[in-house]
């Protein structure tokens, strides 16, 4: 440490010895912008967003910090979680009772309801253990990345060991995807069996700051069980659809409710469970998949802050993400609708057309914007 009270090799940060409004450092007024003076006279491109989204950035406290954005995005990933649960119990339970009323058994629907209850924590946990110990295994195979050693790339390798020393986590295995798109996943069970994957084009266009940003931000999702939670919750997910489809297609092939209403003593009840069942066999895919985006989302931000904490220098992904956003080039070959939420950036063709900006119910990252100006407001 200088006698300023700046740390060699260490970027300024507000309030952090040495930088703005720290002690030693420049304060506000105080003349030319340090920035500045290093950039020349042409602002860069992360300077054009920080004006251009001036507004978005006040909007957050002053004295907010990367550890009130971890707190808030937990709170909120808990509920999410706890409601996936809750519908997959939920579907099953429903979709065995329906079942049996369409055979005429209405004596046996509440047994029936937790008999389907029952297989559905089972059939959950048998998916879930399929992810456990293979679900990363399988997304790497469909994305055609390759290992990369220390030899092969030693500056990628070397931005891994360090962010993964200041996450206090295993060296994740490092691999790279022959692709010209900018992007980057995280995969694992835990971060004893982390894996950081970056494509060919991030790795060639973004400066050493902005390539460790973009891994710092993915060995926060390995630090805080964000690839677990994904493998998860895309295999609960995957189970609503498929109960849901295997219930319709057993209602229009096998003739509807005709069955069941040409038993004695059906009556209005054993139309009400048709009803219900078919209604929640029509919304639960529809919901599941909008509390996985959600939970995404949420994600996403968590993801930024813990970055933030492990660099110390939020504009350096603020700036790979401006990047990333200006990237029209989609990731065609290696990802696909099932696995677009685990990247950085949605890599799909729609999105890259937005430039990051599209929203919807069904995004599976917040706009691009949104996630420069948390922590543009964290580099005040």
């Amino acid at each position: 440490m200088d006698p300023s009270g700046r740390i060699p090799g260490v970027p300024d940060i507000p309030g952090m010895p040495g930088g703005e409004g720290g002690p030693g450092g420049p304060r506000a007024g105080d003349g030319a912008d340090p920035g500045e003076e290093r950039r020349g006279t042409q602002p860069s491109k992360l300077d054009r967003q920080r004006v251009r989204l001036a507004d978005e950035v006040s909007a957050y406290p002053g004295s907010i910090t990367y550890l009130d954005l971890i707190r808030k995005n937990k709170r909120a990933s808990t509920v999410l979680i706890g409601a996936m649960v809750v519908m997959v119990g939920a579907v099953f339970a429903v979709i065995v009772t329906a079942t049996v009323a369409y055979g005429g058994g209405t004596e046996t629907l509440v047994p029936a309801a937790l008999t389907g209850l029952v297989a559905g924590m089972i059939v959950a946990a048998l998916g879930a253990t399929w992810s456990w110990f293979g679900g990363s295994s399988a997304i790497l195979r469909m994305s055609g990345a390759r290992e990369v050693r220390h030899e092969d790339d030693p500056e990628l390798y070397n931005v891994v060991d360090e962010m993964r020393i200041a996450a206090g986590v295993p060296m994740p295995r490092v691999f790279l995807i022959e692709d010209s798109a900018m992007n980057a996943f995280a995969t694992g069970r835990d971060p004893e069996h982390g894996v950081v994957a970056v494509t060919r084009g991030l790795r060639e266009k973004l400066s050493r700051d902005e390539l460790q940003g973009v891994v710092a931000h993915e060995m926060a999702h390995i630090r805080h069980y964000d690839i677990r939670f994904s493998l998860l919750m895309a295999t609960m997910v995957g189970l609503i659809v498929f109960a849901a489809d295997v219930f319709l297609r057993m209602l229009w092939f096998g003739g509807g409710g005709r069955r069941a209403s040409n038993k004695q003593g059906g009556g209005a009840g054993m139309i009400v469970i048709f009803v219900i069942a078919i209604v929640l066999a029509i919304l639960a895919p529809f919901l599941a998949k909008v509390i996985q985006m959600a939970y995404s989302r949420k994600r996403e931000y968590l993801a930024d802050a813990g970055a933030v904490e492990l660099t110390r220098n939020p504009e350096g992904l603020a700036s790979a993400l401006s990047t990333l956003a200006t990237d029209p080039e989609p990731l065609v070959e290696a990802a696909n609708r099932g696995t677009a939420h685990m990247f950085i950036c949605n890599p799909l063709r729609k999105a890259r057309a937005t430039k990051g900006e599209h929203t919807s119910l069904f995004s599976s990252h917040p706009p691009i914007s949104e996630r420069i100006a948390a922590l543009l407001a964290l580099a005040r």
